[in-house]
């Protein structure tokens, strides 16, 4: 088990959470169930499933939870991407998240692999 509070990518990935939340106040309101409510479903996926890995018993279980982080990372990713293109949020606005996410991508890929040597 670890404890997540001092995960730094559980820690970045609330912060992203938190950006992604914020950029969505300013997206039209007939996209509240459609697009916008997938992007804060992944958004919130990634931290979720870092901290479900954690309280997992043995190091395989936990990849298996960061692996699903990383998946769901590469589906906000898309649905940012998506985003911008139609005009719901400005390049402005996703820019600095999209980095934001790019640093917790790698970041999860790293530890993914440092979790699995540790088997």
């Amino acid at each position: 088990m670890h404890n997540i509070k001092k995960l730094k990518i559980w820690n970045n990935s609330i912060d992203l959470c938190v950006d992604v939340y914020k950029a969505l106040a300013t997206m039209p309101n007939d996209e509240k169930y459609g697009l916008s409510f997938q992007i804060k479903r992944s958004a919130v996926s990634i931290p979720s499933n870092i901290a479900e890995g954690a309280g997992r018993d043995t190091n395989p279980q936990f990849n298996q939870f960061l692996n699903i982080a990383f998946g769901s990372s590469y589906e906000l990713q898309t649905q940012l991407i998506i985003s911008e293109r139609l005009n719901f949020i400005s390049k402005e606005l996703n820019e600095p998240i999209l980095n934001k996410l790019d640093e917790i991508q790698k970041m999860i890929y790293v530890f993914k692999e440092n979790v699995k040597k540790n088997n």
